[in-house]
C-alpha cells in the first residue's frame, strides 16, 4: 500500500517526491518500470520511498566529484570498478538506493568483469551522494546498514566524509581511501572547473597529484 505523496518541491539542485508506507514489492515494481533510465532515481529505506530528479547543479557537481575520485585512483595506479548510479539494494535489509557514484577500489578484484550481487558480494568501498536540497531518506543509516565503508555527502558547498566504524558512520576529516588528500583540494578543483573549464582543471589536478606523489616517495 502507498500513502498520499507529499507535494514535490522545485528546488535548485533536485526535485523530490516522498512516499511513505511503501512495501518492497511496490519499490521493485517501480524499479522495473523505470528500467535502465538514469532518471528519476529511487531511494528506499524501511518503507519510505523517495523519487528524485536531479537538476543541472546536482548533475554537474556529481560528475565532477566522480571525475575527482577517478583521477586520484588513476594517478595512484590503483584499479577501479565504477558503478555510477547503479541500483544497490538488499531485500533482506529493506534498503535500496541509486547513488550519484559508487566505486570498488580496495575490493575491485572481487567484482571485476561481472555483475555485482550484493547478496554475495561486498558493498562498494566508496559511495558519493550529492544532496543540495533536503532528503527525507536517512542516507547515513541506509548505507551503514548496507555496509559501505566510506560515504561522501556533498550539499552544494561542503563535503562531509563518513567512515563506517562498528556498524555506524563516524565523521572524519580526511578520506580513509585518500588519506593525504584534504577536502580543500576538492573545493579547489570545483572552483577551477567553474572558473577555467573542466579540461584545464583536470590537467591541473593531475599535475598536483603527481607533485605530491614525488614528495611522498
Amino acid at each position: 500500500m502507498v500513502s498520499t505523496p507529499q507535494a514535490s518541491r522545485i528546488q535548485l539542485g533536485e526535485n523530490r517526491v516522498v512516499l511513505h508506507n511503501v512495501d518492497w514489492q511496490t519499490y521493485e515494481a517501480l524499479l522495473a518500470a523505470f528500467g535502465e533510465r538514469s532518471v528519476p532515481r529511487l531511494a528506499y529505506y524501511h518503507g519510505t520511498l523517495e523519487i528524485m530528479s536531479p537538476l543541472e547543479e546536482h548533475e554537474n557537481r556529481s560528475d565532477l566529484i566522480s571525475d575527482f575520485v577517478k583521477i586520484l585512483v588513476e594517478e595512484l595506479d590503483q584499479n577501479l570498478k565504477s558503478m555510477a548510479s547503479t541500483t544497490l539494494n538488499r531485500k533482506d535489509l529493506a534498503v535500496g538506493a541509486e547513488p550519484d557514484s559508487a566505486f570498488y577500489i580496495a575490493n575491485e578484484s572481487l567484482v571485476r568483469g561481472r555483475k555485482v550481487d550484493l547478496n554475495v558480494d561486498p558493498p562498494p568501498d566508496l559511495v558519493v551522494e550529492v544532496d543540495i536540497t533536503h532528503t527525507d531518506i536517512n542516507k547515513n543509516a541506509l548505507y551503514a546498514e548496507m555496509g559501505v565503508g566510506e560515504f561522501w555527502r556533498y550539499n552544494g558547498k561542503t563535503l562531509t566524509i563518513y567512515q563506517l566504524q562498528e556498524g555506524q558512520y563516524v565523521e572524519v576529516t580526511t578520506s580513509p581511501t585518500f588519506s593525504w588528500v584534504q577536502k580543500e583540494h576538492l573545493y579547489q578543483f570545483l572552483r577551477e572547473c567553474a572558473e577555467q573549464g573542466e579540461v584545464p582543471a583536470k590537467r591541473s589536478l593531475r599535475s598536483w597529484i603527481r607533485e605530491q606523489l614525488l614528495q611522498i616517495e
